[in-house]
Parts: structure tokens; sequence; C-alpha cells
């Protein structure tokens, strides 16, 4: 996208709502001072944080933005795994923990344990998943500042139902395991 289409979409927002939001630059922003000049667009505009503003690879580019963001810069893309952390520290302010691509629940809480250590902060965030894997992130949102979990409202079929989102707040479900029931009429295989 070019400056003036991120900037018109984030204007036509705007035009309807001042709720905070948070942007997912998705990798789109090749250049630092163009990135910085938009995050400061941004700050000014209730938007809380930004998500992988530039390509994972340009670490050093994105080690400027951040310590001149007035916002929070968080790694998605550039952080996968566990090992992945100690890498960014200084790159990011905080990292964005997806379940499907950190293998699961045991190193999601080791990789909160260590981004706390670290003294950064921490996104939960998923891809298009059902409401199995979203329920089970949905369990470590209380120890981050930003959860992203509405990737099962992607999917039409969806054989389960879980976490919702109710007023915008992670609701669970008071049930054992995941909170997790079976959809009517699903067939089991």
């Amino acid at each position: 996208m070019t400056e003036k289409e991120d900037k018109r979409m984030i204007n036509l927002i705007r035009a309807k709502t001042n709720t905070v939001i948070c942007i997912d630059a998705n990798q789109g922003w090749k250049d630092k001072h163009y990135a910085l000049d938009m995050v400061n667009w941004l700050a000014e505009r209730n938007v809380n944080m930004i998500e992988q503003p530039m390509p994972k690879l340009l670490n050093e580019e994105t080690a400027w933005l951040t310590e001149r963001s007035p916002l929070p810069i968080i790694a998605d893309e550039a952080c996968q795994r566990l090992t992945d952390i100690p890498n960014l520290k200084g790159v990011y302010h905080g990292i964005n923990i997806k379940l499907m691509k950190c293998t699961g629940m045991r190193e999601a809480r080791e990789m909160v344990s260590l981004a706390n250590a670290l003294h950064m902060k921490i996104m939960v965030g998923c891809m298009t998943e059902t409401s199995v894997a979203i329920s089970a992130a949905a369990q470590i949102a209380p120890k981050v500042e930003w959860a992203d979990l509405d990737g099962n409202y992607l999917i039409a079929n969806d054989c389960f139902d879980g976490m919702k989102l109710v007023d915008g707040r992670i609701t669970l479900e008071d049930k054992p395991g995941l909170g997790l029931t079976k959809k009517p009429g699903i067939i089991s295989l």
C-alpha cells in the first residue's frame, strides 16, 4: 500500500469511530523514515500499538524505529518460537505469541515468562483457526497486553463453540478443559 492508501484506510475508520485500534502493518513499510512518519501520524489517531511494521529481517532498521516510536512496536513474523525472543530484545518493544507458530501451550507459557523477564510487552494472536485453538490461546490472555483472537469467526464450518468475544472482551465458558462444546449436528469422525 502507499502512504495515501494507508492514511485513507485509517481516515475511513476514524470517520465511523474513535475506538482504540491496533495496526498490523504485516511487514509493509520498507523504509524506516516512512515507518516513523506513519507511526507518529497513527499515534495522533488513537492507535495503541503497531505490529510488525517492517520486514522481519530488517533488525537494524526496526531497532532504529522502535527507539524513536511513541507507540509500542510488536514482533509478529519475526517471533515464532521461544528461541527467537532473546534476539528481539531491543529490536521490538514486545512479541506476538501464536500457538500455531510456537508449537502450543507449553512453549507459549515459556514465551510469556521469558518476555516478562526481559521486560517486553506481550500480545497473543492467531491465524484462521477453529475455536479449539482460539480457546486454548485465550487461556494466556490474562497475561498479555493485547489479544487478537478472532480467527474462529472467519471459519464457517467450525465444529466447536468455545471462547467468545462479548462487547470486545474475551469470555470463556465455565466448563472443564478449554470450555468447548461440540456444535449440534456435527458428525464425529
